[in-house]
């Protein structure tokens, strides 16, 4: 089955806001097993409203609208597909219910007249009732089949009635059971990755294997259909196996979904290691990721922000002699800086970044983008160049990828 996604809202055609909602729900539907081939932004306007439902209906089996369902003038998308498919407006007496009670017992404030406008439904659509709000989804069969879903645009609201509601009732549609496992593999390029797979991409049917880049990270979703999950998975795993021969210690996790912090706060409570940074174009970025991890505070006691070369110095213990011989963006200092870090912190493990994240302080021999991560394991220290592009914040965020991902690789080298 084809779905498609429109969304509603003229603050998304002027980038007032980000539309989350349509990268949620499009992953959604592919784990469901629905294509999707189109996504359509559109403003509150009804006119326009309908001629991209109109044409949604003529290509998709699934329509899906977002946004537009409150209570004040401009919120359209209920009145434009009602006109669009001439279903009379009516009142829903469960809604109108639901609204009371939302306002009574929830923010305990009089309802307002234009709140009434929520609970008018088309007529024959299924009321999908939110418990986070007032505007209900709705369902819509058509006379030819076609399946519209409507329902509000806050992700607050949209995400939980999608997860209890709209997505069991998706599944229902489709005979096949789709069964998807990601492999996450660190510090490689997705071009690179996408080389050494190209004869599988090439040859794949059922599974499909979909690459997407993350910074300092490559995504490999493996999905499946069968007939039932069992069969999936069967399908699935010499896909994993193959994968796994070819990346080896590459990939960070293959059998369950976790991000990269949480493999190396993992590791780290594996080996009971203790852990420490000391950063400085990161600025407690990296830092951050990691305590970005429940239950971080087991392994992570202290942290070095040391942006100047007298906080270095001072903190961690690097040599004067060695900024000023090799200056605070070199291996030197890196090294220094991870082993001084550990030291101050009683740590097993530190990580050390220290990097030009410009736009200005490069040179021809440092440009910007250059990074050097630093990492000392029981004893034992290692450091990495690395070369990054883009603006400053990129840069950062890239070389805190790096770090966790040469960290994690660290651990296994030099671990319990």
């Amino acid at each position: 089955m084809v779905a498609e996604l429109i969304s509603v809202g003229t603050e998304i055609l002027l980038g007032n806001i980000t539309n989350t909602n349509a990268s949620y729900l499009a992953e959604q539907c592919a784990a469901l097993g629905l294509s999707c081939y189109y996504q359509v932004s559109v403003g509150d306007n009804e006119e326009r409203l309908k001629d991209a439902l109109k044409l949604a209906l003529s290509r998709s089996d699934v329509v899906i609208l977002t946004g537009g369902l409150g209570p004040t003038d401009d919120d359209l998308t209920k009145e434009a597909t009602a006109s669009l498919l001439g279903l009379p407006l009516v009142e829903d007496a469960h809604t109108k219910e639901r609204i009371e009670d939302y306002f009574k017992n929830g923010i305990h404030a009089p309802v307002t007249s234009n709140n009434w406008k929520q609970a008018i439904v088309p007529q024959g659509a299924t009321v999908v009732d939110n418990h986070n709000g007032t505007a209900p989804g709705l369902i819509i069969k058509t006379d030819e089949g076609k399946i519209v879903i409507l329902m509000p645009g806050p992700p607050n609201e949209l995400y939980p009635m999608f997860s209890q509601d709209i997505r069991p009732y998706l599944d229902k549609l489709t005979p096949e059971v789709i069964a998807s496992r990601t492999v996450k593999i660190g510090g490689m390029g997705e071009s690179y990755v996408a080389d050494q797979i190209e004869d599988m991409l090439k040859a794949q049917t059922n599974p499909t294997i979909a690459p997407y880049a993350k910074t300092g990270e490559v995504h490999l979703r493996i999905t499946a259909r069968a007939a039932t999950k069992k069969e999936a998975a069967k399908l699935i795993k010499p896909v994993l196996k193959e994968l796994k021969n070819r990346f080896g210690s590459n990939i960070f996790t293959i059998y369950e979904d976790i991000s990269l912090e949480e493999r190396f706060v993992r590791m780290l409570k594996d080996d009971h290691l203790t852990v420490t940074t000391a950063e400085s174009c990161t600025g407690g970025l990296l830092s951050g990721r990691i305590v970005n991890v429940s239950g971080a505070s087991d392994v992570l006691n202290q942290c070095f922000v040391t942006y100047a070369n007298s906080a270095k110095h001072k903190l961690l213990g690097v040599k004067n002699s060695t900024l000023k011989k090799h200056g605070a963006v070199s291996p030197q200092t890196a090294k220094a800086m991870a082993v001084g870090a550990a030291k101050a912190a009683g740590a097993e493990v530190a990580l050390s970044v220290t990097g030009i994240a410009g736009p200005e302080g490069g040179t021809d021999k440092k440009p910007v983008g250059l990074v050097y991560i630093g990492c000392y394991v029981n004893g034992y220290t290692e450091v990495l160049e690395c070369h990054f592009n883009g603006n400053r914040q990129k840069i950062r965020e890239a070389a805190v990828a790096r770090a966790l991902d040469f960290g994690r690789r660290c651990i296994m080298k030099y671990g319990k």
